[in-house]
């Protein structure tokens, strides 16, 4: 990777913290298609990597609003997907992974724009644990079926639930990647060494995500999400 192509990624993974320690969501929706574009084989492991500090750090800052039933009925879902979303990453050649990464990510943006208001319950818990293990182990990408189910609560409670529930899969993801040979500790490596683009944007989080009016940045991550992803598609 080029200087150049190393501070571009470097620039999106400080404003990915920023967004989502300030909102709750955005880091992987911001960061897979960059990455995608940069290089592909980046996908999943960096991005996995990459988030569990700052999930680490969020659950944290936040641990007093957490949905702990929400958070158990997401967490044994997405545990129980995992292995299906390995076998859909065996699937797809890895030339085709940033298209295939670009279209969820549109998709996933179009349905988390149209959605109506709904109160959450088991069902919403279960489905969203269950399509998050899928796409999160398959593309890095797993926040927008968390988005749905509390994007009407909160917006601590938001960034806490889903803080927990990424870093739990991030870790079993992460393991089940590296245990049958799709990880790369090349990719840990760039993971390390963007923590201080991380730990800045995780920072400058801290400064405003009370202040921050959480509805027009979630709308900013949902239209970036729309452009990146169609931008990954034409150019796979």
């Amino acid at each position: 990777m080029s200087g150049g192509m190393l501070a571009v990624l470097a620039v999106t993974v400080a404003t990915a913290a920023f967004v989502q320690g300030s909102s709750g969501l955005g880091f992987a929706l911001i960061v897979a298609p960059v990455a995608g574009l940069l290089d592909p084989g980046l996908l999943p492991v960096f991005v996995l990597a990459a988030m569990i500090p700052l999930n680490l750090y969020v659950a944290w800052r936040e641990r007093h609003s957490l949905d702990l039933r929400g958070a158990g009925w997401i967490t044994v879902a997405r545990l129980a997907a995992t292995p299906a979303g390995l076998a859909l990453l065996w699937l797809i050649p890895e030339g085709d992974l940033g298209a295939v990464v670009g279209a969820a990510t549109v998709l996933a943006a179009v349905v988390s724009l149209v959605v109506p208001s709904f109160q959450p319950g088991r069902g919403a818990y279960v489905g969203a644990g269950v399509v998050t293990g899928l796409t999160e182990t398959a593309t890095g990408v797993g926040g927008p079926p968390l988005a749905l189910v509390y994007q009407h609560r909160p917006p601590g409670e938001l960034r806490a639930t889903v803080a927990v529930c990424f870093l739990v899969g991030e870790v079993a993801s992460l393991a089940l990647l590296f245990a049958t040979g799709r990880g790369r500790a090349a990719d840990l490596g760039w993971a390390v060494l963007l923590l201080p683009a991380l730990a800045a944007g995780a920072w400058l989080s801290r400064l405003v995500h009370q202040r921050v009016d959480a509805k027009r940045m979630r709308g900013f991550v949902l239209v970036f999400a729309l452009v990146s992803g169609v931008v990954l598609m034409a150019g796979a």
